[in-house]
């Protein structure tokens, strides 16, 4: 059964820092891009950034510089690096792992809450 459990939110202050993580089990970690994505309060879902299998990384515009997405096979854990956090960074952060070889395969965590506010 596959899981993935998002861990490291909370409430930090503007220009804090946060690190996300999630945890996955139930699946090959090493063949799946792992993406990090967040959707604030009545705005849609976005891309925050994605690591291919390769170790390649994409960010969004918005937040480069800022955030930074890497992953530990090893572990089976990949990981969000939040710095100089604003409140507009306030959001549900969910983790994806996604086998793109097989679409099927698109998993998704239950979601863990960043809230940025002094």
């Amino acid at each position: 059964q596959v899981h993935l459990v998002e861990s490291g939110g909370g409430l930090v202050q503007p220009g804090g820092s946060l690190r996300l993580s999630c945890a996955a089990s139930g699946f090959t970690f090493s063949r799946y891009f792992m993406y990090w994505y967040r959707q604030a309060a009545d705005k849609e879902r976005e891309l925050v950034a994605l690591i291919r299998t390769t170790g390649t990384t994409h960010h969004a515009d918005s937040l480069k510089g800022r955030f930074t997405i890497s992953r530990d096979n090893a572990k089976n854990t990949v990981y969000l690096q939040m710095n100089s956090l604003k409140p507009e960074d306030t959001a549900v952060y969910y983790c994806r792992a996604r086998d793109i070889r097989t679409p099927e395969y698109d998993y998704w965590g239950q979601g863990t809450q960043v809230t940025v506010s002094s």
